[in-house]
């Protein structure tokens, strides 16, 4: 969890000042993430494909469950 310092300076910076932040943290991560055997790097984008999917999933489910109770009112 961020400090408070930390969230209220990051609501302070621009689109643009978060974008390149973005930007500067994937540059940094991806070496990581393509390293290692062919194997271990299908593996990982498994991975993040299936934590997408339930991540999607989830949040469909909570959209249409907030329709059909706005749709009942």
């Amino acid at each position: 969890m961020l400090s408070r310092e930390a969230l209220e300076a990051y609501r302070r910076m621009t689109p643009d000042q978060r974008l390149v932040l973005t930007l500067q943290a994937m540059r940094e991560s991806v070496p990581y993430l393509l390293s290692g055997s062919p194997e271990v790097v299908d593996r990982r984008f498994e991975l993040i494909r299936r934590e997408n999917d339930l991540r999607n999933r989830r949040m469909l489910e909570r959209l249409a469950a907030a329709e059909r109770r706005n749709d009942g009112t």
